[in-house]
């Protein structure tokens, strides 16, 4: 039988590994310039901590792990024949496989409460599982990279969130849109107009503006349930213009009666005049239509699009005050982002951004011509790779030609031989394999040449 693996799994070349890393060591590095500590939690979770926390579909989503040992011992006949999976999967397993980090971290920040300095800020990089049907772009196992500031109200966490991916996306060379909206903003809209329930329909209505016009929109919310009065006091919303000042002094206008929509405006604003002040090289933008998880933030949400490629988020996150609440440790707010590393793997890779020694990897292939002269090389091999040099010897002396396949199929660019002649100049051969040139020179001038 042939082997395969499981759908919605993926196998990561050497090649791809390079780049994923160095994906996750851009990210990491800015994190820990900003404070950040990375912690771990296990792949495996009580089920008690996963299940009820993400609705109905996610714990249908949850991958669970039947118990060791005899696991049907607890099982009656009875229970058997009724076939109710559900039930039994209740009673056959107790741990699941992590479905996000976000739960995982509210356990970790319950259970080590006493000795966490807060605020704490943690980032976390990690593979996730969910039983989904795997189709593009969506797998049953991907990595997650989560950072969050628990433990402080202060709105220069969300600043500082906001430069953290204004500097990765700069590092990786990728122009993005990082668009900004506030939960406080929909929630005053919502009572402004007095329909709490109908607002992800007109999230959902506005962002057709584009696609398919003012009056198709109004048609839509029309449909949706929202009376002509309704709809009118979301006209100055709908076609919002302008700069993110002139869209904030607009919302204003029509949330005046709302202390909750003011209060969003309020915090969106202060975010945004302090990052103006700090230099981005990125475009920050007010969107309205940005809605992510409703039930989950609770204040400033965020979301960031690449500009040269057509593809969805590739971050987003947002401020929640009550992390810790599913655990019995209610007032803990927090706000985070998550990096979308698959679907930045594939705007790098459509943009070709990657810098060459990142991908690189063996620099230099010392030719084994037998056993004397590689007992001759092995010094400098060792030499080579003190000095920090990717270095190979090849293990078996077998044909010059094949050596030199390996070599171009591995894309070394440089390759070292010692013959008679060599070793009686107490020199080695170095071949530039791209450009075909040959010299005869010592270890120490190698490293040089290949460092310079």
């Amino acid at each position: 039988m042939k082997p395969s693996i499981p759908k919605g799994t993926r196998d990561f070349s050497p090649m791809e590994m390079a780049k994923r890393n160095y994906i996750f060591d851009t990210i990491k590095q800015v994190y820990q310039l900003y404070g950040f500590q990375q912690i771990e939690t296990p792949a495996m979770e009580t089920l008690g901590t996963l299940m009820g926390k993400y609705g109905e579909e996610g714990d249908k989503l949850l991958f669970k792990v039947l118990n060791s040992g005899d696991y049907l011992s607890k099982v009656t006949p009875e229970e058997l024949a009724e076939r109710n999976s559900l039930r039994l999967a209740a009673k056959l397993c107790e741990k699941g496989l992590r479905y996000d980090l976000t739960v995982p971290f509210a356990r970790y920040v319950v259970m080590h409460r006493e000795e966490l300095q807060l605020p704490f800020k943690r980032y976390q990089m990690q593979p996730v599982w969910r039983a989904d049907r795997p189709q593009k772009g969506r797998y049953r196992e991907f990595w997650q990279f989560d950072g969050d500031i628990v433990g402080s109200d202060s709105l220069l966490n969300e600043v500082e969130l906001m430069q953290i991916v204004d500097t990765v996306f700069s590092r990786f060379g990728v122009r993005v849109q990082i668009k900004i909206n506030n939960r406080k903003i929909l929630t005053g809209i919502a009572e402004v107009i007095g329909a709490a329930e109908k607002i992800v329909d007109i999230t959902v209505a506005i962002d057709k503006l584009d696609k398919i016009g003012l009056d198709n929109v109004n048609q839509e919310l029309r449909e949706d349930g929202l009376s002509d009065e309704q709809i009118e006091k979301l006209q100055p919303i709908i076609s919002l213009e302008g700069t993110n000042d002139e869209k904030l002094n607009t919302i204003a206008e029509v949330l005046a009666t709302s202390e909750t929509g003011l209060k969003g405006v309020e915090e969106t604003r202060f975010i945004l005049d302090t990052l103006k002040t700090l230099g981005l090289k990125n475009e920050i933008q007010l969107d309205l239509t940005l809605a992510r998880g409703l039930n989950y933030y609770t204040g400033a949400i965020f979301e960031v699009k690449a500009l040269d490629v057509q593809i969805g988020s590739i971050t987003g996150g947002g401020r929640y005050d009550n992390l810790t609440g599913i655990f019995g440790m209610p007032g803990i707010s927090g706000v985070g982002i998550s990096f979308g590393v698959d679907r930045i793997f594939d705007v790098l890779n459509a943009l070709d951004c990657y810098p060459k020694d990142a991908t690189n990897g063996t620099q230099l292939l010392f030719i084994n011509f037998g056993e004397k002269e590689t007992a001759y090389c092995l010094p400098s091999v060792a030499k080579a790779r003190e000095a920090g040099i990717h270095t190979e010897i090849f293990p078996d002396s077998t044909k010059m030609k094949k050596q030199m396949s390996y070599a171009n199929a591995k894309q070394i660019p440089f390759v070292a031989l010692a013959g008679e002649n060599e070793m009686a100049a107490d020199k080695l051969t170095l071949k530039n394999m791209e450009t075909g040139e040959q010299s005869l020179i010592t270890i120490d001038e190698i490293i040089k040449t290949i460092l310079a």
